[in-house]
């Protein structure tokens, strides 16, 4: 039976979404079967992450075709990982949606959709071969697009149109690349397609297939140059599907490409690792200019999220166990405390009737609490020590010091400070300063008894998501070890190759 959990995650959400649908009359109801289906998918995601730690990975071949003719699954210690903290942070989502505006959607298919976007997500992380990650990329696709058109205001649709347009050009390029790799492999089982390429060699190919890849993925992931569409549209959406396209949509490219580019595209490191490397220092910056220059909390947060993948990036590119084990851990952090930053900055823009900091002032007396939470994320956000950000950054430069790599590290520092600034920018502004002169009043959530009340509890998913920070803080030492054990299996795929193809995977030596 352990073969099959696999594919729960996956098919599980997807069914509980249509469980979902036929309750579109009873809201209360839609949010228990939500709730059932992402415990029960939490919990089976744990169980791989156990056993793929300690058993090694663990495949579902689908109707028992044999890889590569079949559709395969695969639960290894980077999919287990991204799962259980995908599932993780949709919990907490969850939470905030029951107390937020995400209530008042419900009718509108705002459950749903979250369970089939979160569904192709997890296929996405658990996914054995390049056509169905496509099918999985289109699944989020079609979830993510109802959650962010929800509303149907004229700023939403907006954001939604340019929203779906980059990412179905993103479609096309992939399918091209999977389509030219099926063409002159005759196969789109990943571990296949690595023995093959391996032994077969083919530069040029690979050269060129690896760079519409890049391109595909790099617009998933919001990488330089093609993060424009992002800031565009992730601040229309209401701040529950904010917080989750802010937490997984960018992750499940830049999971793509830590595939990718460390078990097939793997043999032309230094033309298309110094690509990456070049890449994830221009988004570096571009990420953290752009936030600092910003006004309004979401769209601060939305370029800060550009930012942080290209940390991410920088340690694919660099491409040794202990960038990757860094960019592993930071991209756990990240995922947990952009959640939370997003999800306060909803909370904020809620009570004070604006999300423009220069409007906004005197959160601190009114919300202690939330207040100290912005607090805590900003500068886990930053990289300040002892919270987990540090130890991510720190594995970060550390690897870009041992490799040389001076001038990218340098702009990784250099953001960390400007991050920095951003973050007590909106806590000056929002938090610790009065109101600005000559501004009436514009907090009428603080007058709002309703307001007062749907704040209170979406506080909670906040505090859960802060004790989950706090835990990567206190716990940095054994996460990183299993980051660094994971970026190791990614650099050396014999196990996954053997777990997949059995004794054909050894031909890669």
């Amino acid at each position: 039976m352990m073969h099959l959990l696999p594919v729960y995650p996956v098919a599980g959400l997807i069914l509980w979404a249509a469980v979902s649908i036929t309750l579109h009359r009873y809201p209360l109801a839609q949010m228990a079967v939500t709730a059932l289906a992402l415990l029960s998918a939490w919990a089976v995601s744990l169980i791989l992450l156990y056993t793929a730690t300690f058993s090694g990975p663990i495949v579902l071949l689908v109707g028992n075709w044999p890889a590569p003719f079949g559709i395969t699954f695969v639960a290894d210690r980077l999919s287990g990982l991204m799962t259980v903290t995908a599932l993780t942070v949709s919990l907490c989502v969850w939470l905030y949606a029951a107390f937020s505006t995400a209530r008042e959607a419900t009718g509108q298919g705002f459950y749903p959709a979250m369970l089939a976007m979160i569904g192709g997500v997890c296929g996405a992380f658990l996914t054995g071969d390049l056509f169905n990650l496509y099918v999985w990329f289109e699944v989020l696709l079609m979830g993510s697009f109802v959650l962010i058109a929800l509303g149907g205001g004229r700023k939403q649709l907006e954001g939604a149109l340019k929203y779906v347009s980059v990412n179905l050009v993103s479609s096309a390029l992939f399918l091209a690349g999977a389509g030219i790799l099926y063409g002159a492999l005759g196969t789109l089982n990943m571990a296949d397609l690595a023995v093959k390429m391996h032994l077969q060699g083919m530069p040029m190919l690979s050269s060129a297939v690896a760079a519409l890849f890049l391109c595909a993925f790099g617009i998933k992931a919001a990488l330089f140059p093609f993060f424009f569409w992002l800031p565009a549209a992730y601040h229309t959406p209401p701040a529950a599907v904010n917080a989750l396209f802010g937490a997984l949509m960018t992750k499940v490219g830049v999971v793509a490409m830590i595939r990718v580019f460390t078990l097939i595209f793997n043999h032309e490191t230094e033309v298309t690792h110094t690509l990456l490397l070049i890449l994830a220092g221009v988004t570096i910056a571009v990420g953290a200019l752009g936030a600092y220059g910003q006004w309004e909390i979401r769209r601060i947060f939305s370029f800060s999220i550009i930012g942080q993948i290209g940390y991410i990036i920088m340690g694919l590119a660099l491409n040794t166990p202990l960038a990757l084990a860094g960019a592993l851990f930071f991209m756990i952090h990240n995922m947990i405390v952009k959640t939370a930053l997003l999800l306060t900055g909803g909370i904020a823009g809620k009570l004070m009737g604006t999300e423009d900091i220069r409007r906004c002032g005197g959160l601190y007396v009114g919300r202690p609490l939330l207040a100290y939470a912005y607090l805590l994320c900003a500068l886990s956000l930053a990289g300040v020590p002892p919270l987990s950000g540090f130890f991510g950054k720190l594995a970060l430069i550390r690897a870009g010091f041992d490799a040389g790599a001076w001038a990218v590290t340098a702009v990784a520092v250099a953001a960390s400070f400007l991050s920095l600034g951003y973050g007590m920018k909106v806590w000056m502004y929002a938090f610790w300063g009065p109101l600005p002169a000559g501004i009436p009043d514009t907090a009428p959530g603080m007058r709002s008894p309703s307001v007062e009340s749907s704040a209170r509890g979406m506080i909670w998913a906040v505090a859960a998501l802060i004790g989950l920070m706090l835990l990567l803080s206190v716990g940095a030492g054994p996460l990183m070890r299993f980051c660094l054990a994971t970026a190791e299996g990614l650099l050396d795929p014999r196990e996954y190759l053997q777990a997949v193809l059995g004794q054909g995977g050894g031909a890669l030596k």
